[in-house]
């Protein structure tokens, strides 16, 4: 039977916030109001749940990962220590005219992670971006354009130099097929079809 979420005392989380069965949210995180956390999701120690951001269920947030307003993280996710997903293309502490910036200045990029994508330790995430579906980013990249489904990608700015099944090892090339390349995972046996033009990218 599902539990209650269990809330360490030390963590703040928003009556208006709405946490799923199992949910865990440990010492010193911050979860705001109208933020959306699925079941069996962990929130890591000093993590911070911004205003209306959604986290899908069985996500594995690590210790002090940073997520903004505007972003949506899909069912299986994992978010490294210290991990931050940015949400302003234009980011000024004041305006033009030197008044301090307000909600109504700005406008919150919305940022989205899909279903079993995991972001490496002290990644930062760009907003107005999609990881796509089981894609890998490595540790300390900065990420600034989308990343397809089980793409691998790495460094500062962060390039595609592979791809991963849903395992996360590095899928290796079977066959070449024209338009195509047929690619297998080495721990699996598991066998992924994908554009030859995306596999010929990363090389």
């Amino acid at each position: 039977m599902p539990a209650a979420p269990q809330i360490h005392p030390t963590a703040s989380v928003h009556e208006a916030a709405e946490l799923g069965p199992d949910v865990a949210v440990w010492h010193f995180a911050q979860v705001r109001e109208g933020a959306r956390i699925g079941a069996e999701t962990s929130v890591g120690m000093g993590s911070y749940v911004d205003v209306g951001v959604v986290l899908g269920r069985r996500c594995k947030l690590q210790n002090h990962v940073c997520t903004f307003r505007g972003l949506s993280v899909e069912d299986g996710v994992f978010l490294g220590p210290a991990v931050v997903f940015t949400n302003d293309l234009h980011p000024r502490a004041v305006n033009p005219d030197g008044s301090l910036k307000g909600d109504g200045d700005w406008t919150a990029s919305p940022t989205r992670v899909e279903t079993g994508a995991s972001v490496g330790a002290n990644a930062t995430i760009a907003c107005g971006i999609v990881l796509g579906a089981h894609s890998m980013v490595g540790a300390g990249s900065v990420v600034t354009r989308d990343v397809p489904a089980h793409g691998l990608v790495r460094g500062n700015p962060a390039r595609l130099v592979g791809f991963v099944g849903k395992a996360g090892f590095t899928l290796e090339l079977v066959e070449h097929r024209g338009e195509h390349v047929l690619l297998r995972c080495p721990k699996t046996a598991e066998e992924l079809v994908m554009p030859a033009r995306d596999w010929d990218r990363s090389r």
